[in-house]
């Protein structure tokens, strides 16, 4: 006896389904050996016993964070990725809504050589980005970690292409009713544009939170340290704590993490946005 007919989409979508679950699942790979490796002892890393601890030390992650001053380490990040995040909207908000509305010679030539700053790798920049805070005497210090960060291409383009979409007769209207250039900006622009914003917001700090190669650089002493750079200090001439760093990478994904499960549209959103035009 022949059984129902299986319908005709079933089968692909069953089929994407199992890809994506997989797809999922090799990318929660790595988290989950994280979070497994900081519950095993420094010998039974090595020992080759498997992937599960055969006594789960709960106690790595208290253990791990006091053998280093990781509640300043935790308070640089989160003035660093605020700053940052606070920067980046108003050099980007600022900058976005002249290349999409004011009318200037070689507007758009010096857009496009904006752009074209996306394509230079950031270690390029490195170098000449250290001498300048060298220079002016800022290493080890917040305005020098800061100071450079503060203005992302990558935003201006977002928030460029999203005032793009404001209808320009909600600007005629406050124009006719008096308003001014900065007025409109702040009054009409700025508050339509607040999905840009807080996706803008979001990238940003979530992206200074794991800079690692920038703080590196320019920091020397403990008290300037972010969380980053902290877990990386784990690694000596001599010996590697592998439970101790995996526990701090752990406390260190958590923020970002429920930063996402609570602003996941927002994310979504970025990607939608950077094919506006």
């Amino acid at each position: 006896m022949r059984g129902a007919p299986v319908p005709e989409r079933t089968l692909p979508r069953t089929a994407r389904g199992l890809l994506l679950a997989a797809a999922c699942l090799v990318m929660a790979a790595p988290f989950a050996w994280m979070g497994l490796t900081s519950l095993m002892g420094q010998l039974e890393v090595f020992a080759g016993g498997g992937l599960l601890p055969r006594a789960p030390r709960w106690s790595n992650y208290p253990e791990a964070l006091t053998v280093q001053p990781f509640s300043r380490y935790f308070l640089n990040s989160l003035l660093f990725a605020t700053a940052v995040a606070a920067g980046q909207v108003a050099t980007s908000a600022t900058a976005g809504y002249a290349f999409a509305r004011l009318e200037f010679p070689g507007r758009d030539g010096l857009f496009m050589l904006f752009l074209s700053t996306m394509m230079v790798p950031a270690v390029v920049v490195l170098i000449p980005r250290f001498l300048m805070i060298e220079a002016l005497g800022w290493i080890d210090t917040y305005q020098g970690l800061v100071s450079t960060e503060l203005v992302s291409v990558w935003g201006i383009f977002l928030m460029r292409q999203y005032f793009r979409t404001v209808p320009r007769e909600l600007e005629d209207a406050a124009r006719v009713d008096g308003a001014g250039r900065v007025r409109i900006f702040w009054s009409v622009a700025l508050p339509l544009a607040k999905p840009a914003v807080a996706t803008l917001a979001l990238f940003a700090f979530v992206d200074a939170w794991k800079n690692l190669l920038w703080p590196l650089l320019v920091t020397r002493s403990t008290e300037m340290r972010v969380v980053e750079v902290g877990i990386a200090a784990f690694h000596s001439t001599y010996e590697i704590n592998w439970p101790y760093q995996m526990a701090a990478g752990v406390v260190a994904v958590l923020p970002i993490a429920l930063l996402f499960l609570f602003t996941q549209r927002y994310f979504v959103r970025g990607i939608q946005l950077e094919g506006l035009r």
